[in-house]
This record gives structure tokens, C-alpha cells and sequence, in this order.
């Protein structure tokens, strides 16, 4: 009996040992988060399906918006959202090869708000959902 035991034990140590293993390694034999995780291929042949900043070939099917149009999706979201809000100014920057924009509001007592344009129009309001003052 003791012999049996010692055995399944021997066993379960190799099989945890043989988890904890290809856990920190990975399925492609290389240390998780040191590049070894996902590689070329491993999304299957449309590359990073999903992801356009990511790729060339979703990027080129995407087109990104101007600083005009960024203001005009800021005004609409504060018209619906944050009534007495007006737009102070739009700020520019680049992120993962595309232009995004941030849109600083100014409310009617002073409260001071962002909002995030991505380079596809989704407008996200920034920050906490108080408003902060100056």
C-alpha cells in the first residue's frame, strides 16, 4: 500500500511540476511576457483580427478623423451628456500610429472636464466622474 502511495504522489509532483513548467513558458516554449507568449501566426492568418492599430492591413481599411470632426463628435456628446459644458479647446496627440484628440470642457461654474476622441470617433470621457475646479 505505502508502495502504491509513494508512486501516485511521485506521479502528481511530476504532472504539477510539468503545469507549473508550461505555464511560466508558454505553449511556444519561451518565457510568458519576455516574448516568447504569442508570435507571428499563432491569430491565424488575418493576422490581429480586430485590432486596426495594431496591423498594416487593418489600419489601411481605417480612416481616421480630423480635428474638426473630433470637435464637432465633442460638442454632440456634451450636448446629450454635459448640458452648459462648451468646449474650451482640442489638443492633439499621436498614439499606436494615429491621431487622437483631447477635448478640454469648461461648465458653467467653472468645472473643468476631458473628453478622449479616438481616431475612429468614439468619444470617452476622461478622468473621474466628478468634475473637478480650478
Amino acid at each position: 500500500m505505502k508502495r502504491l502511495l509513494s508512486v501516485a504522489l511521485a506521479v502528481a509532483v511530476v504532472v504539477v511540476l510539468a503545469g507549473a513548467a508550461l505555464a511560466f513558458m508558454g505553449p511556444a516554449g519561451g518565457p510568458m511576457g519576455m516574448g516568447g507568449g504569442m508570435g507571428p501566426g499563432m491569430m491565424g492568418a488575418a493576422g490581429q483580427a480586430g485590432c486596426p492599430g495594431l496591423t498594416g492591413t487593418g489600419a489601411a481599411t481605417q480612416t481616421t478623423i480630423t480635428e474638426e470632426k473630433a470637435k464637432e463628435l465633442a460638442q454632440q456628446y456634451t450636448d446629450q451628456y454635459l448640458k452648459g459644458f462648451t468646449i474650451e479647446r482640442v489638443l492633439p496627440f499621436t498614439g499606436m500610429h494615429h491621431t487622437m484628440y483631447n477635448v478640454e470642457l469648461k461648465g458653467p461654474k467653472g468645472e473643468v472636464r476631458t473628453l478622449h476622441v479616438n481616431p475612429w470617433g468614439n468619444v470617452i470621457p476622461f478622468g473621474s466622474p466628478l468634475a473637478r475646479t480650478e
